[in-house]
């Protein structure tokens, strides 16, 4: 679905590849209230906002508004800070800063406000902008409001300049997909994402509930094998395409992946069923009736023939194949970034040719065993829960556009040895069994050895691949948080290099990792 501006109620404009407008009709308080909604969810610490416009035409309006929308506080008192000139707020998502600088004579005062301090990595929302003279700097936020001709209503002029004009543009585009749905006037609350640079969003319209999806087709990066870049090497998905393909198909097969009520492939919009957020875990404890029923949801897909084809729109959407080079490109962000990062040595290419050797000839018994839709991230955080069906029908299912045709056991062990949450005694035996039983079932030849092999062994290269990926989120992209999950991924990783199979490989890492115990 393509949308475009709803009874001229927008206008936009790219005045140049540094610079995007968007001009909007506000026709009274509650429109502009709304505009505040929608910037304040677009904001980064570290974003200036400049507000203009002549005395009393709604520039405090809109920046208390927003002050509030970023901190999840409706009633927040948000006093103009036309006296105190600076008015500071600590808020869940950062810092804001509000300044009022009528009544500065000029930029010479600003040093004593102590304003090179205020916008350090805070939202800077800045009224009567002019008075910081030639400060302003490349990348920011403009807004501003003027009284209609007829004095009904104002009219907003937002731009983008610098690197805030592609994220402009984003908003602008997000809000004209929503008004094509039928969605426009829809509440919007922010969604704690994954790690990756996906935007999630709850719409309430009435009694309805979605889920729009900010998926923006992104580029495969440069190039570090091969001629391929990692994404390509590892077959992640670079647009909303794969998305739409997976859950239409793992629908059809009757699982509970989210229904896409609207899209725009190419701008990677998307408005999807909500499926909740009942978690599979109590308090960060797996609950066993729950996982019981995720573990034979995967039983019972593995269990079917699939195809490495599903329809998408017209045409068909191919499954790409995980295969030894993806596992292998994965593995080497343990020499990339965790051995680095816990012992302040990257392994010497000689090792790193000896790692890949080890990995390569442990993967290789795998890729001659039949394959099936692997989702790669079937694991607590894109599991929920919902109450009200019947059997696995009841396991929703999120975030699996990085689906390949791989071996069955990868979903198993992303699930039983979740990098998140600690498994009680017992429970990842039980639940290996019970998945085993159910296999076994449908097909008597199963055999149980060969997936206790690959269950160890692409255990242990999940493990070998989050190491790199959560030390990668902590030190590049500023989430330390990922780091209290390490201890557990270690024990991961040591209780699977324990296969027999799986010598040579635990050999190399004890020669360069102390045990678990040590990890921090």
């Amino acid at each position: 679905m393509t949308t475009t501006p709803q009874n001229g109620a927008t206008k936009a404009a790219q005045v140049s590849p540094d610079e995007a407008t968007w001009e909007l009709d506000l026709p009274d308080e509650a429109a502009t209230l709304a505009l505040a909604n929608l910037v304040a969810r677009a904001l980064k610490p570290g974003d200036l906002v400049t507000l203009g416009g002549d005395l009393g035409v709604g520039k405090t309006t809109f920046a208390r508004a927003l002050i509030r929308a970023r901190a999840g506080d409706e009633a927040l008192e948000a006093p103009s800070p036309t006296f105190t000139l600076l008015q500071t707020y600590d808020t869940p998502r950062g810092m804001i800063v509000h300044a009022d600088l009528y009544r500065l004579s000029g930029p010479d005062e600003l040093e004593e406000l102590g304003w090179d301090e205020a916008g350090d990595d805070a939202i800077v929302l800045v009224e009567w902008p002019d008075r910081l003279g030639a400060v302003l700097p490349p990348d920011r936020w403009e807004l501003r409001l003027s009284l209609k001709a007829d004095a009904a209503g104002r009219v907003a002029t937002l731009a983008g300049h610098g690197h805030a004009a592609p994220r402009l543009e984003r908003l602008r585009d997000a809000k004209l997909f929503l008004e094509g749905a039928g969605w426009g006037e829809a509440r919007r609350d922010h969604i704690q994402g994954d790690a990756s640079t996906r935007l999630y969003e709850r719409l309430t319209l009435g009694p309805r509930n979605a889920i729009l999806m900010d998926t923006p087709p992104r580029k495969a990066g440069p190039a570090v094998k091969d001629g391929k870049s990692y994404s390509e090497l590892a077959k992640l998905a670079l647009d909303a395409k794969p998305f739409v393909a997976i859950a239409d198909g793992l629908r059809a097969l009757g699982y509970g992946a989210p229904e896409i009520f609207a899209s725009d492939l190419d701008a990677g919009f998307l408005l999807v069923e909500d499926l909740g957020v009942e978690p599979v875990v109590a308090l960060g404890v797996p609950m066993a009736s729950r996982y019981e029923a995720a573990a034979d949801l995967l039983a019972d897909l593995h269990g079917r023939s699939v195809p490495a084809e599903t329809p998408l729109g017209d045409g068909a959407y191919r499954l790409p194949a995980y295969d030894v080079a993806a596992f292998l490109v994965e593995c080497d962000l343990l020499n990339d970034w965790y051995l680095p990062s816990v012992t302040g040595v990257s392994p010497d290419p000689e090792a790193r040719e000896t790692f890949r050797a080890l990995w390569a000839e442990a993967l290789a018994p795998l890729m001659t065993q039949p394959l099936t839709w692997t989702l790669r991230d079937y694991h607590s955080p894109n599991l929920t829960w919902r109450d009200g069906r019947e059997g696995i029908g009841r396991v929703g299912l999120l975030d699996f556009q990085d689906a390949c045709m791989g071996p069955p056991a990868y979903d198993v062990v992303s699930l039983l040895q979740d990098a998140r949450v600690d498994m009680p005694d017992g429970l990842e035996m039980a639940l290996a069994a019970r998945y085993l039983a159910a296999r076994r079932k449908v097909d008597p030849t199963f055999e149980p050895r060969d997936f206790a092999r690959a269950y160890a062994t692409l255990g242990a290269q999940r493990a070998t691949k989050i190491l790199g990926i959560f030390v990668r989120l902590a030190e590049r992209d500023g989430k330390p948080g990922y780091l209290a999950h390490i201890p557990r991924i270690r024990r991961n990783l040591d209780a699977n290099l324990a296969h027999p199979d799986l010598a040579k490989l635990a050999e190399w890492y004890r020669a360069r990792l102390g045990p678990a115990e040590q990890a921090a």
